[in-house]
């Protein structure tokens, strides 16, 4: 077995969570008068921290990001956190993986305290040997930062046996920037295009191929 251990991204990875994540953009960004006609248009907001995205995509100054992250939050907290679906095919891949002895991690930029809800709620959470997850006050959010805090927890790794899997060029940065080799997924919000230009060593097109990894 090449790979003893996995870290499994969240968003667009286990679970859709797009109708969840646009549905709280759209009730922030209205707290600033800004009304957007496709959700579509938001898509880009899975994934990277919260921060970042409203920044990037709306050119909010620090404040403002702060203030939509805790408007986000209002609707995420008990509403958007289940407008939420897991992936076809997920649960028995990560039976595959825990078949194999594999260790998994999550590694998400999504809060610790949503990303545990989401994974009990979801009946995931019994497959998962660590969580590494962001902090609510934004101390860890950027997916390198998740990887290495997580790292730091499991303790003494070969990093020649852990693989990140994602559906974002952010995840395979993240993985590189710790390392670590990497494999993109193409049923999220990445493209082919995105996650090869990034450097993933794999590409994969089904929840089915994941174990075939390990």
């Amino acid at each position: 077995m090449k790979y003893k251990y996995c870290l499994l991204d969240l968003d667009g990875t286990l679970t859709d969570p797009g109708i969840g994540i646009t549905n709280s953009v759209m009730y922030s960004l209205k707290k600033f008068g800004i009304e957007v006609a496709d959700r579509s248009e938001l898509y880009s907001f899975i994934g990277p921290p919260l921060p970042d995205s409203f920044k990037r995509v709306f050119g909010f100054s620090e404040e403002q990001a702060d203030r939509a992250v805790t408007y986000y939050r209002e609707y995420f907290r008990d509403k958007g956190i289940f407008e939420n679906v897991v992936y076809p095919g997920i649960p028995e891949a990560l039976e595959q993986l825990k078949s194999k002895g594999v260790i998994v991690a999550l590694a998400t930029s999504k809060p610790y305290e949503f990303s545990v809800r989401i994974l009990d709620h979801f009946d995931l959470m019994k497959y998962f040997d660590y969580v590494g997850a962001a902090t609510m006050d934004g101390r860890i959010s950027k997916k390198t930062d998740v990887i290495a805090h997580l790292l730091e927890e499991i303790g003494d790794v070969d990093k020649s046996t852990v693989l990140m899997v994602g559906d974002r060029n952010q995840d395979i940065d993240g993985a590189k920037a710790n390392e670590l080799h990497s494999a993109g997924v193409l049923w999220g919000y990445g493209s082919r295009e995105e996650l090869a230009g990034a450097g993933a060593d794999f590409i994969i097109e089904n929840p089915d191929e994941l174990a075939d990894l390990f």
